[in-house]
């Protein structure tokens, strides 16, 4: 198990913004577990997120965005803590026949990997979630009613949940290039907007997935970095493996705070080469913590070392293999 004494990756791949690696369907978990074979490593559940699979293995902590953020600010820290207490949450608009795919789900979870699932609580009013990209090509949208989830959570933790996972209601979307494996993810940004508010709001591990109306499964082939979200009516199994063993919340009253990982565990960072705008690269940065740049993971954001004029504090590598050799050289000398 990781230790609070362990030194500790960070790998970074934002959601919605078209990473050629990690944009899609758990693609960039090939990536993850080979670092992780080298080093403990932290995941935002964009990487390891595929559906009814997961990436995630003994040597990760799943750890969302919001989280990540204020880990390197040093106004949290993390408890390692596995076998947690999951309660999930249900948009009251998910049509019956799709709420009961997902409580299939959790059962089926329940039953082959005994992991404890606390129970559910479907939302008192709708959630309201609407995505769309920007004129740049970023995937965002807004939630119309994010108060009804957030009490929803609560209930939750109130009955002993630990962590939680949360399934919208999401219109379909358009047809576009994503099976293809081109292209963003249309819905994972506004994803990240309620996993983000849930996690600040109930400062507990939070996680989401869409849940569409249509629940048949497509018969024609699509593209293997999307092929986990295209046999499967549910992408909630994902969320649940995640979770079980991800790191709890705890509220750092100063940066001496013990018993938990912090910033001071994290010995390097990656992200795609053009995607460091972001406050975790800069707090990084300012901390004295390596920053790497990988150039083979492209995104559409075309922010690198040069826009934020860091190009003395982070370092370009080719690719992640090239990264985990300098973690040999590091490591291992």
């Amino acid at each position: 198990m990781i230790s609070c004494d362990s030194k500790i990756a960070l790998m970074i791949v934002p959601t919605g913004i078209g990473a050629s690696i990690g944009g899609y369907a758990g693609d960039a978990s090939t990536y993850a577990q080979k670092i992780a074979q080298h080093i403990p490593l932290i995941v935002n559940p964009n990487i390891v997120n595929a559906a009814v699979f997961s990436g995630i293995t003994d040597n990760m902590l799943y750890v969302e965005g919001w989280c990540i953020e204020q880990l390197l600010k040093g106004n949290i820290g993390l408890i390692p803590s596995q076998n947690n207490k999951i309660g999930v949450i249900f948009d009251r608009a998910i049509p019956e026949n799709v709420l009961n795919i997902h409580i299939n789900t959790i059962n089926a979870v329940k039953t082959v990997y005994g992991t404890n699932i606390t129970g559910w609580e479907i939302t008192e009013e709708k959630a309201g979630v609407e995505f769309f990209t920007t004129e740049n090509g970023i995937s965002t949208g807004t939630l119309k009613n994010p108060e009804t989830l957030a009490k929803a959570g609560k209930k939750l933790l109130d009955k002993g949940a630990q962590a939680l996972a949360v399934v919208c209601f999401f219109e379909e979307p358009p047809e576009d290039d994503y099976e293809n494996g081109d292209g963003v993810d249309i819905v994972g940004g506004v994803e990240a907007v309620i996993s983000h508010y849930l996690s600040k709001k109930l400062l507990c591990p939070c996680v989401h997935a869409p849940a569409f109306e249509d629940v048949t499964i497509t018969g024609r082939q699509v593209n293997p970095k999307v092929s986990a979200e295209y046999i499967t009516p549910t992408f909630l199994p994902c969320l649940l493996t995640g979770l079980k063993n991800a790191p709890l919340i705890k509220v750092l009253k100063n940066e001496n705070s013990g018993n938990c990982i912090t910033y001071r565990n994290i010995h390097s960072v990656t992200a795609p080469h053009d995607s460091l705008g972001s406050s975790t690269i800069l707090d990084a940065i300012e901390k004295n913590i390596p920053v790497f740049a990988i150039k083979e993971n492209s995104t559409v954001l075309n922010i690198n070392k040069y826009s934020i004029n860091k190009q003395n504090d982070i370092i370009e590598k080719d690719t992640y293999e090239d990264y985990i050799e300098y973690l040999n050289m590091e490591l291992f000398v």
